[in-house]
């Protein structure tokens, strides 16, 4: 029942045009909750506050991260909303419950010189190096999440006018402007971008099977790269992104203007670049101007 519970509850989700990778979040988190449940021959039905405290200790035994458990608290209040609407349960049982605040993390940043050796890294005799510099540069120039360049496509591209149409969270489509590098690096891949369109498909960038190119495999690309650059920083998928953020602030962006071209909602997720930027100024300051620094 349970099961049938959650397949109806996806298809929901997908009605309200979340992005396939906050669905699968969800799926997993409710999931893990019901398997849990089912461990404890448990009915939905029959939970209260004390099983939800139960799961987050359980959650915490397994090491888990304090912002995953928060997530996962606020994905079963979401399915407990849905089956209250659907009349299968009468309350949600984490209502009384407190989920914890979670402390952001402020996120790691590539200097300019840090940016300039690992876009500079992929080797451009090659289609793939061709690719992933095209790649690298999109990235940088835009701030675009990986799950937003990779779903680009060939008509999402405007070299002539200098911008790109980017599709956020719940479909919204924003429009950014590229510069010319990063337009003279994608001139350069479309070129080549037939080699790797075997199946002669829309996107804009493929795997080496001529299909879409996957998080996991586009992580494995900048991994490599930032290694060649002996980049010491922990880099992840966000790395260019708060780099792309953080470099326009420093040079005098308006906060608005970098919150639109990010695709943020809120002020207040964009904020926190600003934080960063400020303190990288008043170190630069310090040093320049200290006589002992």
């Amino acid at each position: 029942m349970n099961e049938l519970n959650l397949i109806e509850y996806v298809e929901n989700l997908r009605k309200k045009k979340l992005s396939e990778n906050t669905i699968e979040a969800y799926k997993r988190d409710i999931k893990r909750y019901i398997k849990f449940l089912s461990a404890r021959d448990e009915k939905i039905s029959e939970v209260d506050t004390i099983t939800i405290m139960a799961y987050v200790q359980e959650l915490q035994k397994g090491k888990m991260a304090n912002s995953s458990i928060v997530r996962s608290i606020i994905s079963i209040r979401g399915f407990y909303v849905f089956l209250m609407s659907k009349g299968i349960v009468d309350e949600d049982p984490t209502y009384k419950y407190e989920v914890p605040k979670v402390k952001r993390d402020i996120p790691k940043v590539l200097t300019v010189e840090e940016v300039d050796k690992l876009l500079n890294m992929p080797d451009l005799s090659s289609h793939k190096g061709i690719r992933d510099k095209a790649m690298l540069e999109v990235m940088y120039a835009t701030g675009i999440k990986v799950t937003e360049l990779l779903n680009l496509n060939i008509y999402s591209i405007n070299l002539k006018l200098g911008y790109i149409k980017c599709k956020g969270t719940k479909e919204k489509e924003r429009i950014i402007p590229i510069g010319s590098y990063a337009s003279n690096c994608i001139e350069e891949y479309l070129k080549i971008r037939s080699s790797f369109n075997v199946n002669n498909l829309d996107y804009l960038f493929f795997n080496s099977q001529g299909t879409k190119l996957t998080r996991q495999g586009f992580w494995k690309i900048i991994k490599e790269y930032a290694k060649d650059a002996k980049i010491e920083k922990n880099i992840n998928l966000y790395t260019l992104r708060h780099s792309f953020a953080v470099h326009l602030l420093q040079n005098g962006a308006d906060i608005r203007i970098v919150q639109e071209l990010l695709g943020h909602t809120s002020i207040a997720a964009t904020q926190i670049y600003s934080s960063i930027s400020k303190k990288s100024r008043i170190a630069e300051v310090y040093n320049k101007t200290h006589p002992r620094a």
